[in-house]
């Protein structure tokens, strides 16, 4: 037994007990959503008068519209992966594939950039776009596209360095080759880089998707009608006056809301791996 402990036992130990660390958050979650009184503290046991009222209540209260919240989670998360992947693929294969003056400058200029925090330039954004709004006014200040907009110029620095260091590892002689067939750079980039690079383009989408749905600060600022509201700023609204606070509903909420991500996880997890692996080249 001293033996079996000294060799193996233990790691058995702290795997329990980081286990244990993890899930009990979680278990504590679903706990106070099956919570009928809408507390945190009403009770000493966990899941004492489990009821699904919580989870009624999402869908069928008139002044809590949880399902329009979260549509237009769904709708900006994936507007927002989609066009991530996109405009960061394109900028990764002209810095992989091109070389003109300032190409390395640029490159750290984009990472320097994700250095800073969000909360810096939460009054400069709020700006831009209230003046944006005067201009045009369907990606201004108070619309989910504005909202997109400012999340693809915060992603595009780390995400094309990532992806870049993946596109480097795919052989310039296919691109070669296409080129001899007559090839243009448009053909090659989508036919054959695009298809090669899948798993980091996938794991760039997943990242972007789940970081949208769990965004506050920004969605708080540029979203100032109830009805246009993403799930985290909704949800919000539900603790934030101190004697009306629903806890019971808040979790209910926030554990549907992350079924997608979930899900989405799930499904291309065989990708995140090698994706990752593969795009921390540095080229």
């Amino acid at each position: 037994m001293r033996r079996w402990l000294a060799d193996t036992g233990w790691r058995h130990l702290v795997g329990f007990f980081m286990l244990a660390f993890a899930l009990f958050p979680l278990v504590f979650v679903i706990s106070a959503s099956l919570n009928p009184r809408g507390t945190l503290t009403a009770s000493a046991t966990l899941f004492d008068g489990a009821s699904l009222d919580n989870y009624l209540k999402l869908f069928t209260s008139p002044t809590l519209p949880y399902t329009r919240w979260f549509a237009n989670t769904m709708i900006i998360a994936g507007a927002t992966a989609v066009l991530t992947v996109l405009l960061a693929a394109s900028a990764a294969y002209a810095f992989s594939r091109f070389r003109f003056r300032g190409r390395r400058l640029g490159l750290l200029g984009l990472l320097l950039v994700q250095m800073f925090p969000q909360v810096l330039g939460a009054v400069a954004i709020f700006l831009l776009m209230a003046r944006i709004k005067g201009v045009f006014p369907g990606i201004g200040l108070g619309t989910q596209w504005g909202l997109v907009m400012v999340y693809l110029g915060g992603a595009m620095g780390v995400n094309t360095f990532l992806i870049k260091g993946f596109f480097d590892s795919i052989p310039r002689e296919l691109d070669d080759a296409a080129k001899v067939d007559g090839a243009s750079h448009a053909r090659v980039f989508f036919t054959i880089i695009l298809r090669l690079g899948a798993p980091v383009l996938a794991v760039i989408g997943l990242l972007a998707f789940i970081n949208t749905v769990n965004e506050f600060l920004v969605a708080s600022v540029i979203l100032q009608s109830p009805s246009e509201h993403t799930l985290a700023v909704g949800l919000y609204t539900l603790i934030s006056e101190r004697l009306s606070a629903n806890w019971g509903v808040f979790a209910a909420g926030a554990l549907i809301g992350a079924i997608p991500s979930v899900l989405l996880f799930r499904f291309l997890q065989r990708y995140i791996v090698s994706g990752l692996l593969r795009g921390s080249v540095k080229g």
